[in-house]
């Protein structure tokens, strides 16, 4: 065995040689004739020596290898990840590493690492429901920097104030494009660096935002394509927690400009539950933005997709779940006209989606204390559905409401079974009518017809 020398060389066994691909911006560069020194592990150095190797071995781990070839450079690979291993355990259980020399260091080899152009879709009719995502092949590197990222940024040592210069704007730019990356893995580690960063850099919040703001303005109006949403609104629902109140006009606009639209493109499925999260912390914030919010919702109502649909009303119900009284009663007209027809659908998990609300406890002992208001405008749909529904289970849900109504308030009850069946006989009579009308002119029609047939030309 061979122990560590002064000089420069003081850490270093017998050199490798490999080809090394080093990131420059958007270029590439291979270089095959860079010789990787072979350093020892720091634990076996001393340890005022130890952050000086901790430098070299990021240096080190900057090289970045083509996994796409795998057979190439294999030792090297291997090597790699044995080091950032390394850096991992080291950062997370060592105290005294960060010198000031280290924050360039560590960004830049994150940087040579994770910064890449992600590749196309393979296909442009890729769906994200029903086809598998394209894992990176590099990961078993890129999981490591991730990682050591992460340890770095929530160590005890870690300073804001001498970070800030190399974790900048441009460094959340190109952190947020690759939230647009197919593997799921992925987006997940960027997710936690991410929220780490918003945390720990109060003049980058500000920026963070607006650029989420930005990805989502252009996936609701020109892409519909951005693969890391669902992960960005759940980092926004933890950001809307910690919002001071009163909300900021920048905050409520978002929340009406942004997110309501959201609901409207094909994909909601992939991150509907982060959506409607963000929206319910925004309510139960600033209870007065209910009323946009359910007329936002109102307003972009799915007419041909029941899957979304059935999305809307269960996003509905929460939002009713922490609605105030008072808030209620400003949209209970448009809501009880909606889920009416939700009611009505042909399509029996719409219907049956919108019935479980009576189920609800808080949502029942609103309706009950406006039922001199909603109980006329889902009367009708009832009880036309409990005579004509094709599904029976339908049948029975309504049956419970309309006996649930009934035991609300009796006297309104009966006077819409009154007011329904008298115009239904009335529009019976009238349909009657129009049938009588209709074989009268078809008779003088066909008497018209006879009399000229009668007529003997001259």
């Amino acid at each position: 065995s061979q122990s560590p020398e002064d000089g420069a060389n003081a850490y270093t066994l017998a050199p490798l040689r490999s080809p090394m691909i080093k990131l420059l911006g958007a270029c590439i560069r291979i270089d095959c004739s860079i010789k990787v020194p072979h350093y020892y592990p720091i634990k076996y150095v001393p340890a005022q020596e130890q952050p000086d190797l901790f430098l070299k071995k990021l240096q080190q781990c900057c090289t970045v290898f083509d996994f796409m070839d795998t057979l190439s450079d294999l030792k090297m690979k291997e090597y790699k990840r044995s080091t950032l291993n390394e850096l991992v355990d080291y950062v997370t259980v060592s105290r005294g590493y960060l010198t000031e020399q280290a924050y360039p260091e560590v960004v830049k080899m994150v940087s040579y690492n994770i910064f890449r152009t992600l590749p196309p879709s393979d296909s442009n009719e890729f769906d994200p429901e029903e086809d598998e995502p394209t894992l990176e092949a590099s990961w078993p590197h890129l999981q490591l920097v991730y990682e050591f990222f992460i340890r770095f940024l929530e160590s005890q040592e870690f300073q804001p104030s001498i970070a800030k210069k190399y974790i900048d704007q441009k460094f959340v730019l190109q952190l947020l494009e690759l939230f647009d990356s197919e593997d799921p893995r992925e987006r997940d580690y960027l997710k936690t660096v991410l929220h780490r960063i918003y945390g720990k850099f109060l003049g980058l919040r500000a920026f963070i935002r607006k650029q989420i703001n930005n990805i989502f303005l252009r996936f609701v109006y020109e892409t519909e394509h951005f693969n890391g949403v669902a992960e960005l609104l759940e980092i926004l629902g933890s950001i809307i927690n910690g919002f001071a109140l009163p909300l900021k006009a920048e905050h409520k606009q978002f929340l009406v400009k942004v997110l309501i639209p959201l609901h409207t493109v094909r994909s909601l499925s992939l991150f509907h539950a982060q959506l409607a999260y963000c929206i319910v912390q925004f309510l139960e914030k600033d209870p007065t933005l209910t009323e946009p919010v359910i007329r936002g919702l109102l307003k972009f109502w799915p007419k041909t997709c029941s899957q979304k649909e059935v999305m809307f009303l269960g996003e509905l119900e929460e939002i009713l779940d922490v609605i105030e009284p008072t808030q209620f009663v400003k949209i209970q007209e448009p809501l009880f006209k909606q889920i009416s027809k939700c009611v009505s659908s042909p399509h029996f998990q719409v219907a049956e989606r919108a019935l479980y609300y009576w189920n609800n406890e808080y949502i029942m002992s609103l309706i009950e204390e406006n039922s001199n208001v909603i109980l006329p405008i889902m009367f009708a749909s009832l009880y036309r559905i409990s005579k004509e529904h094709w599904n029976p289970a339908i049948v029975a849900l309504v049956y419970n409401v309309l006996k649930a109504f009934m035991e609300m308030n009796s006297t309104l009850f009966d006077e819409l079974t009154a007011t329904y069946k008298s115009d239904r006989q009335r529009e019976k009579k009238k349909e009657k009518e129009r049938e009588e009308l209709w074989k009268k002119l078809e008779d003088l029609e066909l008497k018209r017809g006879l009399r000229s047939d009668a007529i003997i030309p001259t």
